[in-house]
C-alpha cells in the first residue's frame, strides 16, 4: 500500500485531498497545527506539526522516522494568508507568511526527503499568485502572500533539479480559486475539485519542475 504525507489536513483542499487518496487505497499520514483532525479511517494518522515553528518541525519529523515509512508522494499544502492588502508591504506580516508558506514548508520537506520513494512524486500547493506573469490581474490579492508563492514555485524547480537523480518528480499546482477559509464562500470552485487534480497528478508521469493546473502546464 502505497502512503501520502499531505500537510494541513483539518480542513480545505488538505482535507480532501486526504479523503481523496483514502478512497483509493492510500495510506495517510496527515498534519494539523493541533495535531486533530475530523477524518475518521483505519489508514490515516495525523501528527501535529507548525510550520511556523522549528522545533515543531524537528519533532514532527522525528515522529515519521519513528513509524519507519516510505513516503510515495509529499503533498505541501498547508499556508496562511494574514492579510489581503497589497499597497504596503508590512515587514513582520511578510516574516510570519514566510516562515510557513516558504521556510517552513523548505525545512520539512528537505528533512523529509531521505524517506521519499526513488520514483516518488512532491507536489507544492501553489496559487495564481505566484505566477509572476499574472501579477497585474490580481489587483488587491495580498502582496506578502504572493511573494511567498512565487518563492514556492522557485523551490520547486531548484528541489526537482536536486531530486533528478532519484527520478523523484516535483511540481507546483495552483488550485485555483476554492471555497475554503482562505478562499471565502464567493469561489467558484469546492476543495474535491483540486483534491482530484492533486491524485491524478500524483499518479502520473508527468515531467519534473513544472507548474500545473488542471492537469496542463500553465506560465510561471
Amino acid at each position: 500500500m502505497k502512503l501520502v504525507l499531505i500537510t494541513g489536513t483539518s480542513r480545505g483542499i488538505g482535507k480532501a485531498t486526504a479523503v481523496k487518496f483514502l478512497k483509493e487505497g492510500w495510506k495517510v499520514i496527515g498534519t494539523s497545527t493541533t495535531g486533530k483532525s475530523g477524518i475518521k479511517h483505519p489508514e490515516y494518522k495525523t501528527l501535529k506539526l507548525d510550520l511556523s515553528q522549528k522545533q515543531s518541525i524537528t519533532n514532527f519529523v522525528s515522529q515519521v522516522y519513528e513509524l519507519k515509512v516510505k513516503i510515495d508522494v509529499l503533498v505541501n499544502n498547508a499556508g496562511i494568508i494574514l492579510n489581503w492588502e497589497n499597497e504596503m508591504i508590512a515587514t513582520q506580516v511578510l516574516r510570519d507568511t514566510l516562515e510557513v508558506n516558504l521556510i517552513g514548508t523548505i525545512d520539512l520537506t528537505q528533512k523529509l526527503i531521505p524517506l521519499i520513494s526513488d520514483g516518488g512524486h512532491v507536489i507544492n500547493i501553489s496559487s495564481a499568485a505566484g505566477s509572476l506573469n499574472e501579477v497585474d490581474r490580481l489587483g488587491d490579492y495580498s502582496g506578502t502572500y504572493q511573494i511567498s508563492k512565487v518563492g514556492l514555485n522557485m523551490y520547486s524547480r531548484v528541489l526537482a533539479v536536486s531530486l533528478k537523480s532519484r527520478k523523484i518528480t516535483v511540481s507546483s499546482l495552483d488550485p485555483g480559486w476554492v471555497k475554503t477559509d482562505m478562499g471565502g464562500d464567493d469561489a467558484p470552485g469546492l476543495p474535491n475539485e483540486p483534491a482530484e487534480e492533486i491524485f491524478n497528478l500524483a499518479n502520473s508521469r508527468v515531467d519534473s519542475g513544472y507548474f500545473w493546473k488542471k492537469g496542463k502546464k500553465r506560465s510561471w
